[in-house]
């Protein structure tokens, strides 16, 4: 039976040496994970790199992964550059499938087919996103004085970041969810002789959003 479900959440948070950072988190899922047991299966998170303005940075969906995997052990993810060597040369850029159905085309090849089944991949997950700088303004200048160096002026500086996960059920060959952050932060930096930097965590908090969402898909399966 599919299930619709769409969730809209706002966040917004500051720390003592950080800056603003505002969070808001789509979800829409259509069919909640029916294995019994996630032990039984894998799970692997790819970065869509195919767009020629951007790619998905390696990092982030390591920083995701690691989220997940913290918050369920159970839940086995299998690293992208490992998923991405067993099955050279099918996930590459230019080969990686972009549908759902072209699921099938993949399994007609007798490698791919085996090395999925050997991996127990259940659910591949792709992410699609950036992390961009926006909006920097203000000066600083630096200089040597009989009284030692030193520094004055204030900057600062915005990041965007904007991520879509897409989940992909291998088994039903379908799509059975979307989750998407937007996250947004000022950084500063103040200067009176020291430079000091106050940053806004933009995108480990987009991690950590997305993450949360994609452990809570996952999670659901138990």
């Amino acid at each position: 039976m599919k299930k619709h479900l769409l969730v809209s959440l706002t966040l917004a948070a500051t720390g003592l040496l950080g800056g603003c950072v505002t969070s808001t988190v789509d979800e829409m899922v259509f069919n909640t994970p029916t294995l019994e047991n996630m032990e039984d299966a894998s799970v692997v998170i790819l970065g869509r790199r195919h767009a020629s303005d951007y790619e998905t940075e390696p990092d982030f969906i390591k920083c995701v992964g690691d989220h997940v995997r913290r918050g369920n052990g159970s839940v086995e993810i299998i690293g992208e550059l490992e998923f991405m060597n067993a099955l050279y040369p099918w996930f590459e850029p230019r080969t990686a499938p972009l549908r759902p159905a072209d699921i099938d085309r993949l399994l007609l090849q007798p490698p791919v087919a085996d090395k999925l089944a050997e991996l127990k991949t259940e659910y591949m997950i792709w992410i699609d996103g950036s992390t961009v700088q926006t909006n920097a303004s203000g000066s600083m200048s630096c200089g040597v004085g009989p009284g030692g160096a030193g520094c004055f002026g204030f900057g600062t500086w915005g990041n965007d970041s904007d991520y879509e996960a897409t989940i992909w059920d291998f088994t039903d060959k379908a799509e059975v969810g979307r989750v998407s952050t937007s996250t947004s932060g000022q950084s500063y930096m103040p200067a009176v002789v020291v430079p000091i930097p106050i940053i806004a965590p933009v995108k480990g908090t987009a991690c950590d959003s997305l993450g949360d969402q994609l452990l809570q898909f996952l999670s659901s399966g138990y």
